[in-house]
């Protein structure tokens, strides 16, 4: 089957940063899945293991957003069958999406959303949980009506335009009761963030505090830093009100000072979507339920596509303009390659 991979850890620019393969085709048991590729998605992450992961004998392959077929399945699978559309964000202890064909564990797979296409669901897995999870599972977010509700929620997303930041605006704004605010620092990165749903958008570029304070919001509850959050850390704590919580999902190149956290007694999360399947947790079927409520707001119009740029075919030329997107930190939604 035709996949693409890497060598060795290269600059994007190096002609062999990518490169096309020919690998065995996938064999599946217990409760995996053997999924055709339709259409894929670029992550950081991907652009960060191929930078700092070296492969071993073997080429490395990459990806983990995925949306297609179910050809095969394993004796135990209990939730597909072939002929299945599905979608979902994979495993960063086996082989990669950037191939013709994919063998993936069905508890962290959902069924494709019907009213969109392959390449615009393939936007989604990845960032969709990871905003979920951020939301609802670290920051504890309750959702609209919730009895739990003591005192309004206020969030601040600081880096909203980006693959995570699009889904969390629309997750936040749709399923909660918060006021909902975004960071962008240029003029059509702040119109997505507020076609997105968002209540108010800020400038990151400019002290959160003060950007906060020209809104008339004199602190938040709840604060989702996606990028830079070493940048922003002081910002970030002078805006949180007390007992609030900072959930994060970069990694700061500066180690953040949480002493500074002591004194408003704010609580510190991190969001790894990977960790429930890399450890196999008695919860991790809650990925294939997150999808799945995804697609039904999907289905339902209350979500839409945060699909950026469509780069074409799943090749390693195409591939390498999408890193080098990425890399660029200038993407606005999700990139997306789709066929071989």
């Amino acid at each position: 089957m035709k996949a693409i991979g890497y060598l060795k850890s290269l600059e994007i620019e190096h002609p062999d940063a990518l490169t096309d393969i020919e690998q065995p085709m996938p064999t599946v048991a217990g409760r995996d899945l053997l999924v055709r590729i339709a259409a894929i998605s670029v992550n950081p992450v991907d652009t960060k293991i191929r930078a700092r992961v070296q492969p071993d004998a073997e080429p490395k392959v990459l990806g983990w957003d995925a949306v297609g077929e179910v050809v095969e399945v394993g004796d135990q699978v209990q939730f597909y069958q072939k002929g299945d559309k599905v979608w979902y964000a994979g495993d960063l202890t086996r082989p990669g999406t950037n191939a013709e064909y994919h063998r993936v564990d069905e508890r962290i797979v959902g069924r494709k959303p019907e009213s969109i296409s392959s390449a615009e669901a393939a936007a989604f897995p990845l960032t969709a949980i990871t905003a979920w999870e951020m939301l609802f599972d670290r920051l504890g977010l309750a959702h609209t009506g919730s009895p739990d509700k003591k005192d309004h929620q206020r969030i601040l997303i600081v880096g909203a335009a980006g693959g995570v930041g699009s889904i969390m605006v629309q997750l936040a704004a749709q399923l909660t009761d918060a006021t909902v605010i975004g960071t962008a620092s240029r003029p059509e990165s702040q119109q997505w963030v507020t076609e997105l749903g968002a209540d108010y958008v800020i400038d990151h570029r400019k002290p959160l505090s003060a950007e906060l304070q020209r809104i008339g919001i004199d602190s938040v509850t709840h604060v989702a830093s996606l990028n830079a959050t070493d940048q922003h850390f002081d910002e970030i704590v002078a805006a949180l009100a007390p007992q609030g919580k900072l959930g994060l999902i970069d990694d700061p190149a500066t180690p953040l000072d949480i002493m500074k956290l002591k004194m408003k007694s704010i609580s510190l999360h991190w969001e790894f979507m990977y960790t429930r399947s890399m450890f196999d947790t008695p919860d991790i079927e809650k990925q294939r339920d997150l999808l799945n409520s995804i697609a039904e707001l999907i289905d339902a119009g209350r979500i839409k596509t945060t699909l950026g740029e469509h780069y074409g075919l799943i090749n390693a030329t195409n591939l390498k303009k999408a890193h080098a997107s990425i890399e660029s930190g200038k993407a606005i939604g999700k990139v997306v390659l789709e066929g071989f």
